[in-house]
């Protein structure tokens, strides 16, 4: 079994309600979720005149390899009704596999380590949450490390629900 962390994020809708629905999603069709982080509230990044996003970092047991578990979780998003029109743009659902084991894949269609991770304090605040020690295998610092380096200065709070 391999252990997934996930990164949830919802700008539209009933954004509470759209992260408890993916997780739901995430658990019958990628794997047991064995931990899951505070909710997280953030101003948008990448494009800024939308909706301020709920974030959340999940860490799941799964038996499939990366690519499959790519291909679940655009199923799960094409299911809640994620349609992909702008990059960065606004969305129900965005699911992003931020670590795969302590793998490095670098494909046309997937990067693990995701390319972001230590540039987004709405990432790597709830994933500190989880696991501060965990060592990012291409940077070889910790999540905590990480982001007490972070140059990003955008507002990540804990939401209230």
């Amino acid at each position: 079994m391999n252990n997934v962390y996930l990164q949830l994020g919802t700008n539209m809708g009933d954004r509470f309600e759209n992260l408890c629905q993916s997780i739901a999603l995430i658990s019958q069709k990628i794997g047991v979720v064995i931990k899951k982080s505070k909710v997280y509230e953030s101003a948008p990044w990448g494009v800024e005149n939308q909706n301020c996003y709920l974030n959340q970092v999940i860490c799941v047991k799964s038996k499939f390899n990366a690519f499959d578990t790519l291909q679940q979780a655009l199923e799960i998003e094409k299911n809640m009704g994620r349609i992909r029109i702008e990059k960065w743009g606004e969305r129900i659902i965005d699911i992003d596999i931020l670590f795969y084991d302590d793998k490095i894949i670098e494909s046309d269609n997937l990067c693990i380590p995701h390319e972001f991770i230590h540039k987004r304090n709405f990432v790597l605040k709830p994933m500190c949450e989880l696991e501060p020690n965990f060592v990012h295998p291409k940077l070889k610092k910790t999540i905590s490390e990480l982001l007490d380096e972070s140059k990003d200065e955008e507002k990540v709070t804990i939401y209230e629900a």
